[in-house]
């Protein structure tokens, strides 16, 4: 009887679920409230709406349509947000791209997705002009750079006909983004993200992470990775207010800290040493107001938290992939922890956590596809379904298939299951060492190197060994005195011979630009630095 024809959905009862209906609620429910400060300029929620409508109608008048291709080359910039509504308001799906990619790899990804037209910044413009051959190219702003034509949404005149966004967002399973996977193993492949799971992970991140109209969220995380793990959609959605930088610099974002009360800010590790160690860390010592930091990557070690306690930087650590939005888990301190020790406080936000309040249900299995006991010991593949995973990989239907084989999303990250239900993750599939038959966790290692004190950022990954089949070599960067025999010593007394590094390579980690280790790129230095020596150590 519920099947009834006169029960089905229809116009009243039924709306797609996009996050530019929550844009609307917002602009509808705090208009005069600060939406976005950039440089000297403030923007309230109405002038944000306004620039929208001005991207909307300009992207419309150069032809673009529903289900088109508009790359975006841009730091974080007003235009680089105001394009998140912008281009799905005429039905068109937004691609962001590294601007520090080169010229090539930039031409590849306009290629594979077919962009009908590219949006840039001054700072991106000759590389827009480079890899865009024969497409159309606009720049943000009111004066030509590089012989592009200027694009100005931010100021001038409102368009008389307002945008309804229900007239091109017909079914919520529409693409909305189009991300490239940031390249740490290799050739890039095109992320379909839909408009009914940006809506969802934005509000589950305004959930679990407590964003309000009182945010104030400090942009030091690229849009151009993952949309900024989603979070423009997310601070927007809870009416709280988002600061934009030029670039990363310590001095700015400390001093953007004090000018705008910022609530809060999500990096990479990368990003929290550069600021720790620049003198301008000196001006949060004792501060009184908190700022909640997310980030993922390696666990934090105890020194990383004592030294951002000092300056009242409160740290969660998150956990997620492009392919489900960004961040799918959350690991807090528990209010009862916030004057613990920092060893107690690294040793429980060294775990990724639970997933968050919409994020995809989420199992650790083994390869017969069983549940791993939660024992924080046995160790399986995390695998996820939900409605905030993607649609699948455009144009790779092999890949597409097997990411989602036995009906899960298989992230190719391995785990343990702790008893409390929170999940640790202990490495990618792929970077497991296989050295003499033995399995060893190059997270493992890593883990180990970043207790010493005089090691800031550390990458193991396997060399080929004549004996051993795999052999464990460590990427380095540290103080200018440590050596490696100093830490050989240290490994030795914190892992199996086996499981110790067989080298010790002090050079620059080559990373993406959201900080992530390109591991394919040290695999390659590996094979080279094995083949001009000999190792035959035990």
């Amino acid at each position: 009887m519920f099947e009834a024809p006169f029960l089905a959905p229809r116009g009243a009862n039924h709306a797609p679920l996009s996050p530019l209906a929550l844009f609307e609620r917002t602009v509808a429910e705090h208009p005069a409230a600060t939406a976005l400060i950039a440089g000297d300029k403030t923007y309230d929620y109405v002038d944000l709406d306004a620039a929208v409508q001005r991207m909307a109608e300009g992207l419309a008048g150069r032809g673009v349509k529903r289900g088109d291709v508009v790359s975006v080359l841009s730091a974080n910039g007003p235009e680089m947000l105001v394009a998140h509504f912008a281009v799905p308001l005429v039905g068109a799906v937004l691609n962001t791209i590294n601007t520090r990619l080169d010229p090539a790899a930039v031409r590849y990804i306009l290629d594979h997705c077919g962009a009908c037209l590219v949006l840039a910044d001054a700072r991106s413009a000759s590389l827009a002009v480079e890899a865009a051959g024969s497409r159309p190219c606009l720049v943000f702003g009111s004066q030509s750079v590089s012989g592009l034509v200027p694009f100005e949404v931010m100021t001038g005149p409102v368009p008389g006909h307002r945008r309804d966004w229900r007239q091109v967002v017909t079914d919520e399973w529409q693409p909305i983004a189009l991300n490239y996977t940031s390249g740490t193993t290799g050739s890039p492949k095109g992320v379909v993200l839909h408009h009914r799971g940006a809506y969802m992970n934005a509000v589950g991140n305004a959930a679990t992470l407590r964003f309000n109209p009182g945010t104030v969220y400090l942009w030091t995380l690229p849009l151009f990775h993952c949309n900024g793990w989603c979070h423009g959609w997310a601070v927007t959605a809870a009416g709280g207010t988002q600061v934009c930088l030029d670039g990363i610099d310590p001095e700015e974002i400390f001093a953007a800290i004090e000018r705008f009360g910022v609530t809060d800010l999500c990096c990479a590790p990368v990003v929290l040493y550069m600021l720790l160690d620049h003198p301008a860390h000196l001006s949060r010592n004792g501060a009184s107001r908190r700022v909640m930091v997310g980030t993922g990557g390696a666990a934090p070690t105890t020194s990383l938290i004592e030294r951002l306690d000092h300056i009242a930087f409160d740290l969660t650590h998150l956990y997620g992939l492009t392919e489900c939005f960004g961040p799918c888990t959350v690991n807090r301190l528990p209010e009862a922890m916030a004057d613990a020790p920092a060893s107690e406080k690294a040793l429980w936000l060294a775990s990724q956590g639970r997933p968050h309040f919409t994020a995809p249900e989420l199992r650790v299995v083994a390869s017969d596809g069983r549940d791993v006991p939660a024992d924080g010991e046995s160790q399986g593949e995390v695998v996820l379904s939900g409605v905030t995973v993607m649609a699948g990989y455009l144009k790779d239907e092999e890949n597409t298939a097997e990411a989602f084989k036995d009906g899960w999303f298989h992230t190719g990250d391995l785990a343990v299951m702790l008893p409390d239900g929170r999940i640790q993750i202990r490495d990618r599939a792929k970077d497991i060492i296989i050295t003499g038959g033995e399995n060893v966790s190059t997270l493992e290692i890593e883990d180990v190197l970043h207790r010493h004190t005089g090691v800031r950022l550390a990458a193991v990954v396997a060399a080929p060994h004549p004996k051993w089949g795999e052999t464990p070599f460590a990427f380095v960067d540290a103080d200018v005195d440590l050596t490696a025999e100093e830490l050989d010593r240290f490994c030795r007394t914190h892992l199996a011979g086996f499981k110790r590094p067989r080298q010790f390579v002090f050079e620059p980690i080559p990373k993406t630009a959201t900080g992530k280790v390109q591991k394919f790129v040290l695999r390659q230095r590996a094979a080279e630095i094995a083949s001009e020596t000999d190792d035959d150590r035990d």
